[in-house]
């Protein structure tokens, strides 16, 4: 029996690149979209569709609160879930439409009343996110069910976050080109480029729903109640979750100032799309992973991310005016960005064997929910809503010349405000260590367990 589970750990079972590329495009799906969302929206809502800063945060912060909590409710649902496809892989093809037209109706600027479009900004933001969760829930929560190696599911985990970036490379660099060339004006151009983002974003999810297979199905469902036990005592869990809701907060809260920072500090807004493409350096930190967790632990490497980002981010604060200063230090950021946003997802799946091994639950959908969408709505609430309150605070107006009150306020919230963010998170990571060291004694012990129950 050892001399079995040896084998078969030590065994690399190749990932065929059809399939890795099928993986990848959930997240390049995801992102489109996703990332349009997080990026513009705030600006949208204020300078697009006519609400008020005060009316746009109070809508991020309550949509994406409430909305967060319905990750561990898609978790339940995943993990409840038994098909013929497996567990996470049929809700691309179930979601993707709701995912595409709930995007569209969020850029459609209807001519309302300013009620009106306070809940039509308000409900379609809601569906959207929730819609989002349907099917990135199952991004993560499929990755401990595609590969039983470690080594292995950090290469899916990689190629998928580069599928990641070139949509979010995509949606951040030409999406204000996008809207220039596609409407008359502004109303038309944003509901154009969404409806055109939207009809790409559902392709890519039943491209994925295609080729991407399920290796470890559950012989039967896991009941709610079970899945909430997978998480007791789930130590690295509760710390990767608490982690990556800080990193979260540092990304959005970084993002969603762009547009104002280069229109009002710099003058020059169509620099925010040299920036969002800027964020392609992201990918210099996504293939090293796989080099750094060879010579270094995850742990460290995460930690190194995260200071790095918060470092780029507190650079902006000393570039003044120049265009090449401050193109400098968004790369470093991106650089350290690409690494905290990456590395994560592929510790959760590591997280899912603990609880397992813990616990004697394998709840990948609820731990995985959790830790990804749960932190990504709520770091992402929370990081675009702080920034509204610091702007409001220093009584921003949309459109006008702003106070120098009020520059203060923009600087402020694309550079110290990300990186306060970014170091808490790098901080909490170290607690993570003792539990990286158990992982490869737990994964034999899981396999041994695996084979014993086969025999049975």
């Amino acid at each position: 029996m050892k001399s079995s589970v040896a084998n078969t750990i030590n065994s690399k079972v190749a990932m065929p690149f059809h399939r890795m590329l099928a993986y990848a495009s959930t997240d390049a799906a995801g992102n489109l979209l996703y990332t349009t969302v997080t990026t513009f929206i705030l600006y949208y809502f204020t300078d697009v569709f006519g609400l008020s800063i005060a009316a746009a945060g109070t809508i991020l912060l309550a949509a994406r609160i409430l909305d967060a909590f319905d990750a561990p409710v898609w978790g339940f649902i995943i993990d409840h879930t038994h098909t013929k496809w497996g567990q996470s892989r049929p809700y691309w093809l179930w979601m993707a439409f709701p995912f595409a037209i709930f995007f569209i109706l969020m850029f459609w600027s209807p001519n309302l009343s300013a009620t009106g479009k306070f809940w039509w900004a308000l409900i379609t933001y809601l569906l959207f996110g929730i819609s989002y969760t349907g099917v990135g829930t199952p991004i993560t929560s499929i990755l401990p069910n595609l590969s039983n190696d470690s080594d292995q599911r950090i290469k899916l985990n990689s190629t998928r976050s580069i599928g990641g970036m070139i949509g979010y490379f995509i949606t951040a660099t030409f999406t204000l080109s996008f809207v220039a060339f596609f409407g008359g004006n502004p109303q038309s151009g944003w509901r154009n480029t969404a409806i055109v983002l939207g009809i790409i974003g559902f392709c890519l999810l039943m491209f994925a729903f295609s080729d991407t297979r399920e290796i470890n199905k559950p012989k039967k469902a896991v009941s709610i109640l079970n899945s909430i036990k997978a998480a007791k005592a789930n130590w690295p869990w509760f710390i990767l979750v608490i982690v990556f809701i800080f990193y979260w907060l540092g990304n959005a809260s970084r993002t969603s100032v762009v547009v104002y920072y280069t229109q009002y500090n710099l003058g020059h807004k169509e620099f925010a799309s040299v920036l969002n493409a800027l964020v392609m350096m992201q990918l210099i930190g996504m293939v090293a992973i796989p080099f750094l967790v060879k010579k270094f632990r995850k742990t460290y490497v995460l930690m190194a991310g995260m200071f790095l980002a918060a470092f780029g981010q507190i650079l902006i604060a000393f570039t003044g005016q120049s265009f090449i200063g401050l193109s400098i230090a968004w790369s470093i950021a991106s650089i350290g960005t690409g690494i905290s946003v990456t590395l994560p997802f592929a510790m959760l799946a590591d997280t899912v064997d603990y609880g397992e091994w813990r616990n004697g639950i394998r709840a990948s959908g609820f731990l995985t929910a959790i830790g990804s969408s749960f932190a990504i709505k709520m770091g992402s609430g929370l990081g675009g809503w702080a920034p509204s309150v610091v702007l409001a605070h220093a009584g921003y107006k949309a459109g006008a010349v702003q106070s120098s009150q009020v520059l203060s306020a923009i600087k402020f919230s694309i550079s110290y405000l990300p990186a306060i963010f970014f170091i808490i998170g790098g901080l909490l990571i170290l607690t993570y260590i003792k539990f990286e060291k158990q992982e490869k004694s737990i994964r034999t012990t899981l396999l041994e367990r695996r084979g014993s129950l086969d025999e049975d």
